[in-house]
């Protein structure tokens, strides 16, 4: 019998696959079985009401989006009286995304999050490119990184996952300082930095002007990222950009991650993660792999 399950921090996952924030809403419950996941992912989450920013919010690129949403949020008020409450109704744990606009409002986010016995696991997303300052973010700090995590890590002793941000320097860097902030795993990583421009107007194709490029464009970039935090880090990793099939998560998985989010993919057609996870049994029947862990970092130089 072949074994799918990962550990992620403290949270045991029957399969490595679940939705990137902001990809995934209770709407979906509708078209596929949310139970076949491996954990479940809402858009994320902050203390107050947000708007987001103004339209258009989201253009094609070449293999790939571009998209400035700017963390449209209910609230929290809101996500711990309905969303929380309607994930918990399934099995895979539910992994709240949260985003702030200061350490301290991430930490008291996360303390008050951490009380809900239905929220098995906290992403930080500390590396978002819309929040502030044309681009910059807590995650392209080391010392903000650091003081961060370990801030959050006071409040609670669920699983905490950092979301990296690709727009750095030195990602191992980053992801070293989470880790030693008290990070329990590492999501790598959120959207690159883009831009488009629509050659007739000659005006940005999105209002924000910058945005997240995600899609297949940033999938070989993020391999290479995993690849690198993985010689870095102990922490097991949530690969994260570009996966649109079973063969980008296994490539993903040879890299050194343990386990993958699926975001653009399910854009492109709803019932894309539960396709991917077939295509990875597949791919272990016919290399006679019983557990997926074998892959995590297998990639072989000669």
């Amino acid at each position: 019998m072949m074994e799918m399950s990962v550990k992620i921090g403290k949270l045991l996952l029957e399969n490595p696959i679940m939705p990137a924030s902001g990809t995934f809403s209770e709407e979906l419950a509708e078209l596929i079985d949310f139970n076949r996941l491996g954990a479940l992912v809402p858009k994320s989450i902050t203390k107050n009401k947000r708007k987001g920013n103004p339209t258009p919010r989201v253009c094609e690129i070449t293999s790939g989006m571009i998209n400035s949403i700017g963390i449209q949020s209910k609230g929290l008020s809101y996500y711990k009286e309905h969303t929380v409450p309607f994930y918990s109704q399934f099995r895979p744990p539910l992994i709240a995304s949260v985003s702030a606009d200061s350490i301290e409002e991430f930490a008291e986010v996360c303390e008050e999050l951490a009380l809900m016995d239905a929220v098995s696991g906290l992403e930080l997303n500390i590396s978002c490119p819309n929040l502030k300052n044309n681009g910059l973010a807590f995650g392209m700090d080391e010392e903000a990184t650091y003081r961060l995590v370990q801030i959050v890590r006071q409040v609670t002793d669920k699983t905490i996952i950092p979301k990296l941000s690709p727009n750095v320097t030195s990602i191992e860097t980053i992801a070293l300082a989470a880790e030693e902030g008290g990070a329990d795993a590492l999501n790598v990583a959120n959207t690159f930095v883009g831009m488009a421009i629509d050659i007739h107007t000659r005006k940005p194709k999105i209002a924000n002007k910058i945005g997240g490029v995600s899609g297949p464009a940033i999938k070989p970039l993020i391999v290479r990222l995993i690849h690198q935090v993985y010689q870095a880090t102990s922490l097991p990793i949530i690969g994260c950009g570009g996966i649109m099939n079973g063969a980008d998560a296994i490539e993903f998985f040879l890299a050194g991650a343990s386990a993958v989010q699926v975001g653009t993919a399910t854009f492109v057609q709803p019932t894309a993660m539960l396709s991917i996870i077939e295509e990875i049994a597949d791919y272990m029947k016919l290399y006679h792999i019983n557990d997926l862990k074998e892959l995590t970092g297998k990639i072989q130089y000669t």
